[in-house]
């Protein structure tokens, strides 16, 4: 190779190094605030989704100065994003959140919250929601439009089975249309079996175990494509999924 091939390559590789430290540096040292510069603006963002209106802005704000870390006024080197950050996720309906701070003197929070796939009325106690994740969200005063699943329920049930059905239903449209209500009981043998109320139909939907529900709600799915155009909705009073491949309707008395 030529000797000027080899500075050409060299000044190349140099100013290569040379900005690379540039960036390194402008991001860690003229990014952070000066020792003098204050808070002059709180972005906080709270991330909207139709089953999840906990929480908005203005409540994470009074959240914050209750805590008394709220920054607006401080000086941005003082911030603690950390502690921000610590004092909006002990909130039961908090997700997730990030706090950072940006250039003249502003700081972002940003919010999620935890989205419920259902609502639990266990029998004799409060009712409660569960989060996509399976975890117990306390009830709330909000009113969310979610299926609700009442009866004997324990909340090991509620949170595995029921948050899987619920987060399934959310979804499939037509089932998140189609089932208003989930009843559960137990069998002899104990175990927790489910009836499912639909929206349309003047009929009980028996699933049994929720085990294998998908497989059960495409063969209901079938079946009312084929048969419900054709002897109307309301001549079973009861539809049974429980057994494999087949369907056991009970005619309604008349």
């Amino acid at each position: 190779m030529k000797a000027g091939n080899v500075v050409k390559i060299s000044l190349v590789a140099l100013l290569v190094l040379g900005l690379a430290a540039y960036v390194v540096y402008a991001t860690v040292f003229l990014s952070e605030p000066g020792s003098d510069e204050k808070c002059v603006m709180v972005e906080l963002s709270v991330k909207k989704n139709s089953q999840a209106n906990f929480v908005n802005e203005k409540e994470i704000e009074t959240m914050l100065k209750n805590a008394h870390v709220y920054p607006k006024g401080m000086l941005m080197n003082e911030v603690n994003t950390k502690k921000i950050e610590e004092v909006i996720r002990a909130n039961d309906l908090i997700q997730k959140v990030e706090c950072y701070k940006t250039t003249n003197g502003k700081l972002c929070v940003k919010v999620e919250q935890r989205v419920p796939v259902i609502y639990i009325l266990p029998e004799g106690k409060s009712g409660y929601f569960v989060d996509s994740q399976g975890k117990k969200i306390p009830n709330t005063n909000y009113a969310v439009n979610l299926v609700t699943a009442s009866g004997n329920i324990d909340e090991k049930y509620a949170c595995s089975k029921l948050a899987d059905f619920g987060q399934y239903l959310q979804t499939d449209a037509f089932w998140n249309n189609q089932i208003e209500q989930i009843y559960v009981t137990k069998n002899k043998k104990g175990e927790h079996v489910v009836e499912l109320v639909p929206r349309v139909g003047n009929h009980i939907v028996y699933l049994g175990s929720i085990d294998e529900y998908q497989k059960k709600l495409r063969k209901l799915r079938t079946f009312y494509d084929k048969a419900m155009g054709t002897v109307g909705w309301n001549k079973y009073a009861k539809i049974n999924l429980e057994y494999g491949n087949q369907i056991i309707c009970t005619k309604r008395s008349k």
